[in-house]
């Protein structure tokens, strides 16, 4: 019996290469998407890394279009169309008084609506539906380097700015008035974002990579008390979803992308319920 349990667990990556890749792809975005996730929450913008996953397709539509599936195109174009929605949601919050939040909606409504044009337009319903959910299971080796590189150099650029950051979130008055670069840290926190959100689309897809930020980050503020150690935790309980969801999608035949979700959200409501820090049945509510 015990034999047969792990054998179905470690089968599908012992004897299949693309599995494989799946799970060290998964693996490698967790790494970072966990952490944003983390300072996401932290800093009430939560909403604006589903907003911003839409605001780039536009720009990966354009680079995947015409350069295939080159994630150094896709990465320049995402950021582009990230950027200018970001840029453009600000001003029009600044000029207008409109709420910055009602702002980044309507843009990235408009991006969302002209990136599936795009495809529509120029592709097929094949490739529509790979920007939008992802091909975790079609991972070759240059997309897990890209990935790799693209959560190594998160992870070294969060730890130099994990202080200031972590000011930005608390109180940016003090961060400005002692001239800690505010406008800069929120500036590069927002590129990090972006890279991450256009490195995790081949994975999850622009619809779902937001998914692997956010659903881990909120289960492990059930569970830690200090930011290390829902940092920590983010990035634990983003690998177990992986591992899990790409396990159900092999034996149940299940699109890989939306069990890896499903999996991270029910460790989500298993956290809220019997997480030590106000989880429900733990608090008695």
């Amino acid at each position: 019996m015990i034999e047969a349990v792990v054998a179905a667990l470690l089968t599908p990556f012992t004897e299949f290469a693309f599995m494989s890749r799946a799970l060290f792809g998964s693996i490698f975005v967790s790494l970072a998407a966990g952490p944003l996730g983390v300072f996401l929450i932290l800093r009430r913008m939560s909403l604006m890394a589903d907003s911003m996953s839409h605001a780039i397709l536009p720009g990966v539509a354009v680079a995947f279009l015409l350069a295939g599936v080159s994630m150094t195109a896709m990465l320049v174009g995402g950021l582009a169309t990230g950027l200018l929605v970001a840029v453009l949601a600000g001003s029009v919050a600044r000029s207008t008084g409109l709420k910055e939040d009602a702002s980044f909606a309507a843009f990235y409504l408009i991006s969302l609506g002209l990136g599936v044009l795009l495809i529509s337009l120029k592709g097929s319903n094949l490739d529509l539906l790979h920007v939008l959910f992802g091909t975790v299971l079609g991972l070759d080796d240059s997309h897990l380097v890209f990935i790799m590189c693209v959560s190594s150099v998160t992870l070294v650029v969060l730890a130099l700015m994990y202080r200031p950051l972590v000011i930005e979130c608390l109180d940016p008055a003090f961060l400005k008035m002692e001239g800690g670069g505010g406008s800069l840290v929120h500036g590069g926190f927002l590129i990090l974002l972006v890279v991450n959100l256009v490195a995790g689309y081949q994975v999850m897809g622009t619809l779902l990579v937001v998914g692997m930020m956010m659903l881990p980050a909120a289960a492990a503020r059930f569970w830690g008390r200090t930011l290390g150690r829902q940092l920590v935790l983010a990035v634990c309980l983003g690998v177990v979803a992986s591992y899990i969801g790409l396990v159900l999608s092999y034996h149940f035949g299940l699109p890989a992308s939306s069990a890896i979700i499903l999996s991270a959200g029910a460790l989500y409501i298993l956290s809220m319920l019997f997480g030590n820090q106000h989880g429900l049945l733990r608090s008695g509510r």
